[in-house]
């Protein structure tokens, strides 16, 4: 990933986790966990060792979306033999055509030859989208976070 291609993503990342946060909290305390968690995840940007920032290219060459794998941030509970798919994204003309299938087989190969052996990933509950791909590809749910507005 150049570093066009980084800011790029950066944006296109924070600006959809901002989204999805928006619906849980206040936007501008969304816009600030997006940045802490970039700042605590990937502290020298594109150079943080350990993870992996790819672009996905069609046979063209076209860039059809990106992901970003990394250490699982759970390792301190003893998973330490599990990446995690912080962010996969497929560019909007590219959608629902098998792009994001084949970045997540992707995924799990690279880190399958890093030596571990499954691959975790959080998924906003109204992203229907994703958890279809994700169920169709093999994914379970490991856990699962609900919550409900009240009111006096």
């Amino acid at each position: 990933m150049t570093p066009a291609e980084y800011r790029s993503a950066t944006e296109e990342r924070e600006a959809q986790t901002v989204r999805e946060l928006s619906e849980l909290m206040p936007r501008e305390l969304a816009r600030e966990r997006t940045r802490q968690g970039t700042a605590r995840f990937l502290p020298d940007g594109r150079d943080t060792a350990h993870h992996h920032l790819v672009v996905a290219e069609n046979e063209a060459g076209e860039t059809v979306g990106t992901a970003w794998i990394g250490p699982d941030p759970r390792a301190e509970a003893g998973t330490s033999g599990s990446a995690w798919l912080y962010h996969i994204h497929v560019l909007p003309p590219f959608r629902r055509q098998g792009y994001g299938a084949a970045v997540l087989t992707a995924a799990e190969r690279l880190v399958a030859r890093e030596g571990m052996t499954a691959l975790a990933l959080n998924v906003f509950g109204g992203n229907e989208a994703a958890i279809g791909l994700y169920r169709r590809s093999g994914y379970g749910v490991s856990s699962m976070y609900m919550s409900k507005e009240v009111r006096a």
